[in-house]
C-alpha cells in the first residue's frame, strides 16, 4: 500500500521519465530511445500537472485527443504505445489499480498529401548529369551511390572501401553509421534481412574504385565529422532545381531505385 501511495503522488510525466530511463535507456538503440524522449517531452507539454492518481480512461483519452489535434493517426498510435507500455508496467507493480488505456480510441488529423517519392528514369538521368564527380569524396558521390544502389541514408554513410568487391561487382552492406547520436560510430543494420550484397553496374565500379583506392579501408567513405540528414537533402534539392526536375529527398532516391528495378522486371520479355 505504501508503494502505491508513493506512486500515486507522482505526476504522470515524472513516472514515465523514471520508467523510460530504467527500462529503455541502453536497452534499445539510441534512435529508438530518442523517440521515447520525444514522447516524454510531449507528455510534459500536454499534461504537466496530470497525477498518477488521476489517471483514468477519461483523462487518458483526453490526453490522446489533445495530442491527436496536431498529429496524424499513426503518430498518435506510436505516442499511445509508448505511454501504454509504461502504464502496463505500472499496473504490474500495483502502482495503478485499473488500466486507463483500455479501449482507448486513436484519432488524428487527416494524412497530408505526400509528394511523389521517386523520380522517373529520365529525371534521374538529369540529376546524375548534374553531379560533379571529380577525384574527391563529396555528397555528389554519396547521391550517386544511393541512386545506383537504393541504400538507406545510414547504410550509405556506413560504407567503407573494403565493403566494395570490384572484381565481382558487389557492395556488402553489413552495418550503418549512427549519425543521430552524440557518440557517432558504426551500428547494426535495421534488421537481419538488411545485411545483403548489392550488385553494382560497371560504371559505378570504375567510379568508386578510383575514388576509394587511397582511402583507409575500414573507415567510412563519406564521414569526416557530424552528419545531418538535412544538409544532404538541401544539397540534393539544389541539384534537382538545377536539373529542372521535381525536388526529392535522399530517401526518395531509395524509392526511385526500387521503382526502376520494378520497371525493368516488368518490361522483360516473357
Amino acid at each position: 500500500m505504501e508503494v502505491l501511495l508513493m506512486a500515486q503522488a507522482m505526476k504522470f510525466h515524472q513516472y514515465f521519465d523514471q520508467w523510460m530511463k530504467l527500462y529503455k535507456k541502453d536497452a534499445v538503440r539510441e534512435v529508438t530511445y530518442q523517440k521515447y524522449q520525444m514522447t516524454h517531452r510531449q507528455l510534459v507539454m500536454l499534461a504537466p500537472e496530470l497525477m498518477m492518481i488521476d489517471l483514468s480512461r477519461l483523462t487518458y483519452q483526453q490526453l490522446l485527443n489533445d495530442y491527436a489535434e496536431t498529429h496524424e493517426r499513426q503518430t498518435t498510435m506510436d505516442f499511445h504505445r509508448h505511454l501504454k507500455s509504461s502504464l502496463i508496467d505500472a499496473l504490474e507493480e500495483e502502482y495503478l489499480t485499473k488500466d486507463p488505456t483500455r479501449k482507448a480510441i486513436i484519432k488524428g488529423i487527416k494524412q497530408r498529401q505526400h509528394k511523389t517519392k521517386y523520380l522517373h528514369q529520365y529525371e534521374l538521368q538529369g540529376l546524375l548529369n548534374e553531379l560533379n564527380l571529380d577525384d574527391n569524396v563529396s555528397w555528389d558521390y554519396f547521391i550517386l551511390l544511393v541512386s545506383k544502389t537504393g541504400l538507406r541514408f545510414a547504410e550509405a554513410l556506413g560504407v567503407t572501401p573494403q565493403d566494395f568487391d570490384f572484381t565481382h561487382q558487389v557492395l556488402t552492406i553489413n552495418k550503418t553509421w549512427d549519425y543521430k547520436s552524440h557518440q557517432m560510430g558504426f551500428a547494426p543494420t535495421k534488421n537481419k534481412s538488411s545485411v545483403r550484397k548489392v550488385p553494382l553496374d560497371w560504371q559505378t565500379v570504375i567510379q568508386f574504385s578510383q575514388l576509394t583506392k587511397n582511402l583507409p579501408k575500414d573507415e567510412p567513405v563519406f564521414v569526416n565529422g557530424k552528419i545531418y540528414n538535412d544538409t544532404v537533402n538541401h544539397y540534393l534539392e539544389r541539384l534537382c532545381k538545377k536539373a529542372g526536375i521535381k525536388v526529392i529527398s535522399v530517401h526518395g532516391l531509395r524509392h526511385t531505385h526500387a521503382s526502376l528495378l520494378l520497371y525493368a522486371v516488368s518490361v522483360l520479355p516473357l
